[in-house]
């Protein structure tokens, strides 16, 4: 198990096991997300925060989602490095070109730049929501249920600040782009594909990451442009 772990097959396969993880978890903070746009009085949004904060089940899964994050990045790292090894002479740029796309050659810059944006989100937001606090995290009553006003941090955030505003819409477009690759080629890693699935894959993880980059995108425009009121 151990060779198996270290070996680069293995490493690959615990990179497309993680990032398939991870993509289940953005599609759901997507979902909840959007009930920003969905509901001006906030209380749709304020439910699903809540329910994310207080079900068992979330909780227990917190810890994993934490995981899953460091795994992923750290075996990115180690990846590009062993290729990096296996490869000291770098391909001529117009033969990486033909044989692959873009969001391909630069997944490791890409995920960085995520990463970074990852950073920003959990300060801006889980921190203050989790730990710190916040004055507009005031209790609020929903359908007699008492919690946090998670809605009125969120959307004051991109209603009073439009660099925070374009910081989020740049994150969501290249976590879409780093997506786009990162989709298809789990699949493809894990063995489940073949010349006609391969295609597949790759179509759905196309509309799959735009849907992720226009979702997150548009959640700052909603309030930017003053669409709640």
């Amino acid at each position: 198990m151990s060779k198996f772990l270290t070996a680069s097959i293995g490493r690959k396969f615990i990179m497309s096991v993680s990032g398939l993880f991870l993509m289940v978890f953005i599609a759901v903070h997507l979902g909840i997300n959007l009930l920003l746009i969905f509901d001006d009085s906030g209380d749709l949004f304020n439910q699903g925060a809540h329910f994310m904060a207080t079900n068992p089940l979330i909780k227990v899964m917190e810890p994993v989602l934490g995981l899953g994050f460091i795994v992923h990045i750290l075996w990115s790292f180690m990846l590009e490095y062993q290729n990096w090894k296996a490869r000291p002479v770098k391909y001529a740029k117009k033969n990486m070109s033909g044989a692959s796309s873009w969001a391909s050659r630069n997944m490791l810059v890409l995920g960085g730049l995520v990463l970074v944006f990852l950073i920003i989100h959990i300060l801006d937001f889980f921190v203050k929501m989790k730990f710190t606090g916040h004055h507009l995290l005031e209790e609020v009553v929903v359908k007699g249920v008492h919690m946090e006003n998670a809605y009125a941090l969120v959307s004051t955030a991109f209603i009073q600040s439009t660099a925070l505003g374009i910081f989020y819409i740049i994150g969501g477009i290249l976590l879409g782009v780093h997506l786009s690759h990162g989709f298809w080629s789990s699949f493809q890693t894990l063995g489940l594909n073949n010349k006609h699935w391969l295609k597949r894959w790759q179509v759905i993880g196309q509309v799959y990451a735009v849907v992720v980059a226009l979702g997150f995108a548009i959640i700052p425009l909603y309030f930017m442009f003053g669409l709640n009121n």
